[in-house]
């Protein structure tokens, strides 16, 4: 079997990683070895594969629900956006510039899709079949011609596409049809049918709709997935984490001790990899929020200054929101913070920025003895080691260099009385140590919270992971989906006009 597939969608957050991953997790579960493939991510959600690589977390996530580890091809280009209109291109897991939009589609990007397509050969002459994520909507017609994500790498690899849509949002028949509509014959050709995501209620009733649509389209749909609170693990951006499930629903899973312990996370702008909070979320009676007020800190146990991938914009709106000042109460009274990565920068004394934001030296909280010098070359890293008598590991992405100048040692970073600082992403999900550092914390907090036992970060994941692949195998037509993998799209599927513009 050499197999392949695109999922696309119809929009953004139509459930596309979500979808790809339930796919891998059915694929394995058969016996076939398979591998996630997305050419080209936007996100300021990141990872470190093994070699030292940085991908898109949806595409770690996507390897495990293959159960193989996460490589550069997986990901090729990645994009962190620094602000409206620029981002850093990061190529086959190394950062290679700075550009803005319209300088990358404007000619670098469709250079790009040889690497692609090579990245895409490389794990297809590997793997029996290469689950392949679209981004965005592969109708976006002003950006076709530079498309290397969508129809491009479909096109390029002659790879069937299947069209997710979400009909939580309404008018997924209009977003179906005219998904297919907007694009050329060549394009077309590929478009072997639909899945739709997010349904709720009783299937009988869509049918109808359905097979009208297949009427119009002469495609299929193959499969309706019903709506699922709890999924959206390892999300590309926004705020939609395991507040709302993603891991754990804390809210409906009761403490281990009498307290329950409220963990506050600052909202901070081009914030990144904030799935480190998941962790958190997913400990009975852990209750996590994202916060923008000062006034919101004030009932938190613990407060998270997260990572971001612009520490001195971050640091100025803490100060312009009043959080800054609350921040630094907090450290004076002895209630604990915690600062991963830019939050732990932003926690120091100083900051000499050249790189990021080229604002020169600018003034941290103060709250710990660290300096900071960020450097041109990005720290890329797997770090392992010990806290608070626990073995922990974790991943390193910036390029922030921190010389600390006092205080306790803590994972890199340092440590004064209840204010920790840390570059480590990740360090959470080592069951032990999370444990003991929440008794930690609700110890200087006052609260008679205890940290469940045998809670397994790696468990729960695994578990998620096989609720996604349960999804595929009894809601879509898997045998269909087989040999659409196995053989491609399906011969003569009727062009639907207008086809894409000139």
């Amino acid at each position: 079997m050499n197999g392949g597939l695109l999922v696309a969608g119809t929009t953004s957050d139509a459930g596309k990683s979500v979808v790809t991953a339930g796919i891998c997790r059915w694929l394995v579960r058969q016996g076939v070895k398979v591998a996630p493939f997305k050419a080209q991510n936007m996100s300021l959600n990141s990872f470190v594969t093994r070699e030292g690589a940085e991908i898109g977390r949806a595409q770690a996530m996507q390897a495990q629900a293959c159960r193989v580890e996460p490589t550069a091809l997986m990901n090729p280009v990645l994009l962190k956006p620094g602000g409206e209109q620029s981002s850093q291109v990061v190529l086959l897991g190394r950062p290679v510039g700075e550009m803005s939009a319209r300088g990358y589609h404007g000619g670098r990007q469709q250079r790009l899709l040889g690497t692609v397509l090579d990245c895409l050969a490389e794990l297809r002459g590997t793997y029996d079949a290469v689950i392949c994520e679209g981004a965005g909507s592969p109708a976006e017609i002003n950006l076709r011609r530079t498309d290397i994500v969508n129809m491009g790498v479909a096109r390029g690899a002659r790879l069937p596409v299947l069209v997710v849509g979400d009909i939580d949002r309404g008018g997924v028949f209009a977003s179906f049809f005219g998904t297919v509509a907007l694009l050329a014959p060549e394009d077309q050709e590929l478009v072997a049918g639909f899945l739709v995501n997010k349904f709720r209620g009783d299937v009988s009733l869509l049918e109808p709709g359905l097979d009208m649509l297949q009427g119009l389209t002469g495609r299929r749909t193959y499969g309706v997935l019903p709506f699922r609170h709890g999924l959206g693990i390892d999300e590309e951006d926004g705020l939609r984490v395991s507040l709302r499930g993603a891991v754990r629903e804390s809210a409906v899973t009761p403490p281990a001790g009498e307290d329950v312990l409220r963990v506050a996370v600052c909202a901070v702008p081009l914030m990144s990899n904030f799935t480190d909070v998941d962790a958190l979320a997913a400990e009975p009676g852990v209750v996590v929020r994202f916060v923008d007020r000062p006034e919101e800190l004030a009932d938190a146990d613990l407060v998270v200054v997260p990572g971001t991938r612009g520490t001195v914009r971050a640091l100025a709106w803490l100060r312009e929101r009043g959080l800054a000042d609350a921040l630094a109460r907090r450290a004076a009274r002895g209630r604990p913070v915690l600062g991963i990565c830019g939050g732990f920068q932003i926690l120091g004394e100083h900051i000499e920025d050249e790189v990021e934001s080229r604002a020169g030296a600018v003034d941290g909280l103060g709250v710990l003895p660290v300096r900071v010098r960020f450097a041109g070359e990005k720290t890329l890293a797997r770090p392992s080691g010990e806290a608070l008598g626990e073995r922990v590991e974790g991943y390193e992405i910036h390029h922030g260099v921190a010389e600390v100048l006092g205080g306790e040692a803590f994972l890199d970073g340092c440590r004064v009385g209840s204010v920790w600082g840390t570059h480590w992403h990740g360090s959470l999900e080592s069951d032990g140590f999370r444990r003991a550092f929440l008794r930690e914390v609700a110890a200087a907090a006052g609260r008679r919270f205890v940290p469940a036992p045998a809670t397994s970060f790696a468990a729960l994941r695994e578990e998620q992971l096989d609720r996604l692949g349960d999804l595929i195998e009894q809601h879509a037509d898997t045998d269909a989906l087989w040999r659409l993998i196995e053989s491609g799209a399906p011969q003569g599927l009727p062009f639907i006009p207008p086809g894409a513009p000139a």
